[in-house]
Parts: structure tokens; sequence; C-alpha cells
């Protein structure tokens, strides 16, 4: 039983916290993940679309998509049909602004929609993509389940997420991500428990071996993983 890490503590369902997080801090979230972690997240959905690519998807749903990074990057890299679906109306409202900015309209098309509920039908998408949602999940293996029922037969869902460094640089990265980085996104984005969250859910979910099981369990038949800079984040190919 995975340990349940909230946004705000209150008596609110986990979903409906997320959601409020999300569309509090949506102004500056850009601003803030790219300058917290020195945009080494960009490297990181490079190297998902470089592996996605192989796959030469038509049509791929970008789950969690925020503020369109990973959908923006998936359309460039691949020449797809990106649909970015997230909880957060603010959060697409900006990324919806970014995409027609970028003249990206006519290849990438947003929408408000639960992980755990997806409004598409079985077997439609050549990939399903997901950079640092699943651990927003209120109930992970419905949403990893969702995840897998609209993607293809014997295609793939890509799952990129932060885990844990290892190493001699384990406790300087850990100082700064329970320290430096809730104390900065505080100042920037004005959410008190936003950025502090982060950590606590990080440090709650599986990651590596434990999460490559979870997967096999709700289903995919091949799963195998990426770590990235260290640990700090891995990228999951799911196939089904």
């Amino acid at each position: 039983m995975l340990k349940e890490v909230t946004p705000y503590n209150t008596q609110e369902s986990k979903k409906a916290q997320v959601e409020d997080m999300f569309d509090n801090i949506a102004p500056k979230y850009d601003l803030l993940n790219h300058t917290l972690s020195m945009k080494i997240d960009v490297l990181w959905r490079d190297k998902l679309v470089k592996w996605l690519k192989k796959d030469r998807p038509k049509e791929v749903l970008d789950v969690a998509t925020g503020t369109g990074d990973l959908a923006i990057a998936v359309h460039r890299g691949t020449s797809a049909r990106v649909f970015g679906l997230d909880l957060s109306q603010q959060m697409l409202n900006v990324g919806i602004e970014k995409i027609e900015k970028a003249g990206l309209a006519s290849g990438i098309s947003m929408q408000k929609g639960d992980a755990e509920n997806l409004p598409f039908e079985d077997n439609k998408f050549d990939a399903v993509t997901v950079a640092f949602g699943v651990r927003n999940f209120e109930n992970l293996t419905k949403g990893l389940s969702e995840l897998r029922r609209v993607v293809k037969e014997g295609s793939s869902v890509y799952i990129l997420e932060f885990s844990k460094v290892e190493g001699i640089l384990a406790p300087f990265y850990m100082f700064y991500f329970r320290n430096i980085l809730p104390m900065i996104g505080r100042m920037v984005s004005k959410d008190d428990r936003a950025y502090s969250y982060l950590p606590d859910s990080v440090n709650a979910f599986p990651y590596g071996e434990k999460m490559k099981g979870i997967l096999t369990e709700v289903g995919f038949k091949a799963v195998e993983y990426k770590k990235l800079s260290l640990g700090i984040a891995t990228i999951y190919k799911a196939t089904k």
C-alpha cells in the first residue's frame, strides 16, 4: 500500500488538492520549473522523445500535460498529432497560449480531463506519454490501467518521473531538494505548500524495479527503464 501524500493535507480528495495546487501555481510554473531544474528537465523530455520517435507514432496522448512542454516536444520530434489532457484548467490555459504563439495549434489540442477516467476509447493511441504526472494520481493502479487501456496493442506508454539520486552526490542533492527548492518555490509561487509537496511526494513514490513491478502487475507485457542524471529522474517504457 502506497503512502498517500497530498499537497495541502486537507479533507479534500488528493485529486481536488492537486487541481487546486496547479491552478494556484500555473502563472509561475514554467519559470520555476526551468529555473529550479536548471533546464535539465528539457533534456529529460528530449530523451523521452528520442526513445518514442523509434515507434513512429501518428497519434499520441500526453496525460498530465500541464503547460504543454512535453506535448510540444513530442509533436516537434515526431510530427505526431498530440492530444494533451490535464486536470488543471489554469495550466492548460498557459499551455494553449504557448502552443498558439508557437504556431502549433493544428498539431496539438488541449483538453481538461481526469487521467483515471480517460475520455477515449480502448486502443486509440500509438503512444501515451506522461511527464511528472503519475506521482499525482489519486489511485496509481487505476491511472496506469487507464493509460494501458487507451494505447494500442503492441504500443507503449512512456513515463518520465522523479526517482531518487544514488551514490556520493545523494546527500547534497537531497539537501537542495528538501530545503532550497521548496524555499524558492514558496517565494516565487506564493503557495506555501506546493513546492514542499514535491519532495514529499517523490520520497513516497515507487521507482526503479518497484515501479517496473507495478506496471507489470497492471498488465503491461514488457517494461524497461532508463535512469537520468544519476537517478534524479527515470523514463519507463511500458509496452501493452
